[in-house]
């Protein structure tokens, strides 16, 4: 039996939803083939560029782009909202249809599948396979895909983004040099604008540059992360292909009422780090970073309000998710005083890759580390083991030390 790795990637995915939809039940104009986006609201400033056509990839329209900008650009551009409901009911069947060719099949995103299939022939045969699910998902669902082919995952990452859309392609071993190796360096995978500027900065401006450097320059500029991006540029991947058809878990929260009323934004700042630190943990040991953070007040008037906020990236990092968490607090709070707040993640992904090409400005590697030995340290010696200074004095216990008293870890059967 022969083993074989695909990479399904769902073509400009919330476009391509929105559209098959709308094709579906009448709609004339077909929205991957005209000027198209789909963001958020124009009316807010903060309205940034989810999915475009190709049209629109033509005129310069960049994922994350903000609307106004977006507008300069294509003054005719049709710009729609998102259906999150409608992402989660395509992106679920897709993973169905296929989980009919493979009994190994992980989410990678709402709009990514690696799927591992064994069979008794060769390259010619798993092709045939790869054209199949490709074509069905477009005939049964509407929407197109391209499939990537290889022996690892990050080969068959690699080849689906060769050329789009709707193909189907490989990228062997042996063909890394050939057909991998002259890309410029920011195409490869977890290479982002930082890990990029810093590279340039050392001469290296091809994949085939960063795969045959010196380690001992690179670890000197990139540390521990050299290895895993030049391991990456010579081919080579031995991380499994993770079973997602399990029981899942669809949010991670937490709450707590105060045992005094807050009335201050520092106090209440601190607050929302201990619960952040209590909830970022369980999603770390869970194996899941979070797409959305939400947060939640309710006054000692009994008025209850929340914000939330979808992210660009899925992250676990307590730091980078108790900045959002403070921010969206910052825009609710009306100044009354405070006597319950709620923090909770959701929209989660497996966290064996991040990708950090949209938030690289934020230092991932680095608040990783201290992440990872902080848990460590309390799984050890116990949660009370190790606590930011900030708590000291406080009257406020880090969320890791047991702060919350409506904890929140409901569970679905399937993963959106």
């Amino acid at each position: 039996m022969n083993k074989f790795i695909l990479h399904i990637d769902v073509n400009s995915a919330y476009l391509s939803w929105i559209a098959a939809r709308r094709v579906s039940n009448g709609d004339p104009v077909d929205l991957r083939e005209i000027a198209a986006v789909v963001g958020g609201s124009e009316k807010s400033r903060h309205g940034i560029t989810l999915a475009k056509s190709r049209i629109c990839s033509k005129m310069g329209v960049k994922t994350g782009e903000p609307l106004m900008t977006v507008r300069q650009k294509c003054p005719d551009v049709t710009i729609v909202p998102p259906d999150y409901n409608l992402f989660a009911r395509a992106s679920q069947s897709m993973y169905e249809l296929i989980c009919e060719y493979s009994d190994v099949v992980q989410r990678f995103s709402v709009d990514e599948c690696f799927t591992q299939i064994y069979i008794n022939g060769g390259r010619d045969e798993i092709i045939k396979i790869a054209h199949k699910i490709k074509d069905r998902i477009y005939r049964e669902l509407g929407f197109t895909v391209n499939v990537g082919i290889s022996v690892n995952k990050i080969l068959s990452k690699m080849a689906s983004n060769f050329k789009k859309p709707d193909r189907v392609l490989t990228l062997w071993p042996e063909e890394v040099p050939q057909k991998m190796w002259s890309l410029p360096i920011r195409s490869l995978f977890m290479v982002g604008r930082k890990t990029e500027k810093k590279l340039l900065n050392l001469g290296i401006y091809t994949i085939g540059d960063l795969a045959n450097a010196n380690i001992n320059t690179l670890e000197s500029h990139l540390k521990s992360y050299a290895y895993l991006i030049q391991t990456y540029a010579q081919g080579c991947d031995d991380s499994p292909v993770r079973l997602s058809n399990r029981t899942v878990i669809k949010g991670i929260g937490n709450g707590t009422t105060s045992c005094f009323d807050v009335k201050t934004r520092h106090d209440a700042h601190l607050y929302i780090l201990s619960l952040t630190e209590s909830v970022a943990s369980r999603l770390r040991a869970a194996g899941y970073c979070a797409g959305l953070v939400a947060v939640g007040t309710t006054s000692t008037k009994f008025i209850s309000q929340s914000r939330q906020k979808k992210l660009n990236v899925a992250v676990d990092s307590t730091t980078y998710i108790c900045k959002i968490a403070t921010e969206l607090f910052n825009e609710l709070w009306d100044g009354e005083p405070i006597r319950k707040f709620r923090v909770r993640v959701s929209n989660l992904h497996e966290n064996d890759y991040v990708q950090l090409s949209l938030l690289e400005e934020f230092d991932f590697e680095k608040h990783k580390k201290i992440d990872n030995a902080v848990d460590d340290i309390r799984n050890r010696f116990g949660s009370n083991a190790i606590q930011r200074a900030s708590f000291l004095h406080s009257g406020i216990k880090s969320g890791a030390g047991g702060v919350g008293d409506d904890d929140d870890y409901p569970l679905m059967t399937s993963i959106l």
